[in-house]
């Protein structure tokens, strides 16, 4: 049906268009804040394009749904400003018609919302988070970049190593400034290497001096060595044990209904059930007013875009402290909106006209 094929093939362009934008702002955004991460020490920096994508793979979501969410809008908005809604409307096809041909073509990327936001986001951060542990998890001269002051992986001590020889654990021009014990130190070395001693590492630093720091006395104490041990840690470090909702499978959300539990369940579910909401959204709220122009349609879709995901934020706060239910709130936002969506779209495929009885009156009257 040529209504059909060519309001979907608009729909088409004007997504892909909307989607390489959006995907390139997120991957921008993404990328600085990622490098950001590798400067302190958080990420490993042969490992920030992986970081970036499973950020960005996490995101795609809430990307497809606001792409989807402006490409139905443009597209309605340009046929209203060129005169082609009134066409159809004429030839026999309400704003009802064209539910069918918009939701044929956003129900695959509405069944790709649906598996991004229950299995791929926790996958996603799982990853994020194996990747950042394993990085912590590395000694720290190993971890420490060339000509950067690095923070160690207990967070007590900042070192700076001028790391020029052929293996990894060694390196010269070392700084190291602590704070343990009520202690603040500060100890510099020609060189240094790295060894293990009845299970723990050690830094052995070679011709070197250190300034020691009393921090309730004031009290200092310089002294110079040719050979001084300093412990990095007391174990080898593994993978942290992390109980973050993010980061577990729906399934196990679903095992435990705790308030917490629950409260990123409702995230996810919000996530596709607020995209099914965005489409009947655009295609009831969406026409041309001659004095704002073609821009309104947009910056309505982003306003209301922004208000929705607002509210799924706030839903997932008042969840996890136990202000109200997970099915009471998914009925209450979610089933609220879609009956005043579908409301809103009667109201305009019937041309309905609420007007105060006094007014009319008073237009009779004047008349």
């Amino acid at each position: 049906m040529l209504f059909d094929s060519s309001l979907r093939k608009e729909l088409g362009r004007s997504f892909g268009a909307t989607l390489v934008v959006l995907v390139t702002i997120v991957v921008t955004v993404m990328l600085i804040r990622t490098l950001g991460q590798a400067s302190v020490g958080r990420v490993n920096p042969s490992e920030v394009m992986l970081v970036m994508g499973y950020t960005v793979l996490g995101h795609l979501p809430t990307i497809l749904t606001l792409s989807l969410f402006v490409a139905i809008t443009a597209t309605l908005t340009r046929m209203y400003a060129s005169s082609e809604m009134v066409v159809w409307f004429s030839a026999g096809q309400g704003l009802i018609s064209f539910l069918r041909p918009v939701l044929r073509f956003a129900f695959p990327v509405l069944v790709a919302v649906f598996v991004l936001a229950l299995f791929v986001w926790p996958w996603s951060n799982q990853q994020i988070r194996e990747l950042r542990d394993r990085f912590q998890g590395r000694n720290d001269i190993e971890r420490v970049a060339p000509g950067r002051f690095i923070e160690s992986a207990g967070g007590q001590r900042v070192f700076f190593i001028d790391k020029d020889t052929a293996d990894a654990k060694s390196g010269r021009n070392i700084f190291i400034a602590s704070n343990e014990r009520g202690k603040e130190s500060v100890t510099t070395a020609a060189s240094g290497h790295l060894t293990v001693q009845n299970g723990e590492r050690y830094l052995i630093l070679e011709k070197g001096n250190r300034l020691e720091t009393e921090v309730k006395s004031g009290a200092t104490r310089v002294s110079e060595f040719q050979r001084y041990g300093n412990r990095i840690d007391a174990r080898e470090l593994g993978p942290t044990n992390n109980n973050s909702p993010t980061m577990k499978p729906t399934r196990v959300l679903l095992s435990d209904p705790n308030p917490t539990n629950m409260a990123e369940l409702s995230w996810r579910i919000g996530l596709a059930l607020a995209a099914i909401n965005c489409v009947l959204i655009a295609v009831a709220a969406t026409r041309v007013n001659p004095r704002v122009g073609r821009s309104g349609g947009l910056v309505f879709s982003l306003f209301a875009f922004a208000s929705y995901y607002n509210l799924l934020s706030a839903g997932q706060s008042w969840i996890g402290n136990g202000r109200v239910g997970l099915v009471t709130y998914l009925i209450l936002l979610h089933g609220g909106i879609f009956v005043l969506t579908i409301g809103w779209l009667l109201a305009r495929n019937g041309n309905w006209n609420l007007r105060l009885p006094g007014r009319g009156q008073r237009r009779e009257a004047a008349a």
